[in-house]
């Protein structure tokens, strides 16, 4: 199975503008296309999960110019993928290492 991956505009319209049927690991990169925050969302909650990162969202991501999403089988996989990207990467405003 191929898992799609897509990127778009850090703001409403570009994220409603992403695919939403299965679980997906996202990044939020600022201008310069740097991953500042990495994490996962379940199939169904992928457009809530990045819209509380906007500004004046419950959880925001200062800097965000592009989301990066990709698209995987299982939660556990995105969760899995989420782990070893955050580990790897070290995206500044993820605030614990998981």
């Amino acid at each position: 199975m191929t898992k799609r991956r897509k990127t778009s505009s850090f703001d409403e319209k570009g994220i409603d503008s992403l695919a939403k049927d299965k679980p997906v690991v996202y990044e939020i990169q600022n201008d310069a296309g740097k991953n500042i925050y990495t994490g996962s969302a379940k199939r169904g909650r992928v457009d809530d999960r990045l819209k509380e990162h906007l500004p004046g969202g419950s959880d925001p991501v200062r800097g965000g110019a592009k989301v990066k999403i990709q698209q995987k089988s299982s939660i556990e996989q995105a969760q899995k993928a989420e782990t070893r990207k955050i580990k790897s990467e070290k995206p500044p405003q993820n605030k614990r290492g998981k």
